[in-house]
């Protein structure tokens, strides 16, 4: 690093966020969680921006978001992944709330809650988990049958290495987990209303 490039901001844990919000001039605050996850609990005053539809949208983001974003996930992987994407576009500073909403709800902040779920990653320990038990079950009638845990301990082994996860993609896309449609047009028409 020069001595010219400019420092990126430090990750926010749920404290300095509460104060910066409660001081009035408050960053903005950019969920990147699926839309059924944010209809369950997020942070009021925030936007839900999906990742796979920020990243897909980044440069037209850009142009109405400026370094006081904070994003947001359910732990700070996808919120992680989101800055990444808007750095890729020119956006270097936002920064990430520290063990995202988990860590927001466990410092008892005020969350704006919905239509309760299960969250995305105990659905996918769930299924996982499922998958496991069914086929070491199923390996003593068909023995064959062990290779599903195997895959199973495999993806997840990737998914953490790689900081993706197949299952949980899949999962999001389910109804259950869709919650209300979140579109570009409707994203950037409430941050232009916001910004006003």
């Amino acid at each position: 690093m020069t001595a010219d490039a400019p420092k990126a901001p430090a990750d926010l844990d749920a404290a300095a966020l509460r104060r910066l919000l409660e001081s009035g001039a408050g960053p903005r605050l950019i969920d990147v969680r699926t839309p059924g996850e944010f209809e369950t609990a997020h942070i009021p005053g925030s936007h839900n921006v999906p990742l796979d539809l920020l990243r897909e949208h980044r440069d037209e983001l850009r142009a109405h978001l400026d370094e006081q974003v904070v994003l947001i996930c359910h732990s700070g992987r996808r919120a992680d992944q989101a800055r990444q994407a808007l750095a890729g576009a020119g956006l270097p500073g936002p920064r990430v709330l520290s063990g995202g909403i988990t860590a927001w709800r466990a410092a008892g902040a005020p969350v704006a809650t919905g239509r309760p779920r299960w969250e995305l990653e105990r659905q996918v320990r769930l299924v996982a988990g499922s998958l496991v038990l069914a086929s070491v079950v199923a390996s003593t009638a068909y023995e064959p049958a062990k290779w599903i845990a195997g895959v199973v301990g495999a993806g997840l082994t990737f998914a953490a290495l790689s900081g993706t996860c197949a299952m949980g993609m899949a999962l999001a896309r389910l109804p259950y987990n869709r919650g209300p449609r979140t579109d570009i047009a409707t994203v950037l028409g409430a941050l232009v209303k916001e910004h006003r």
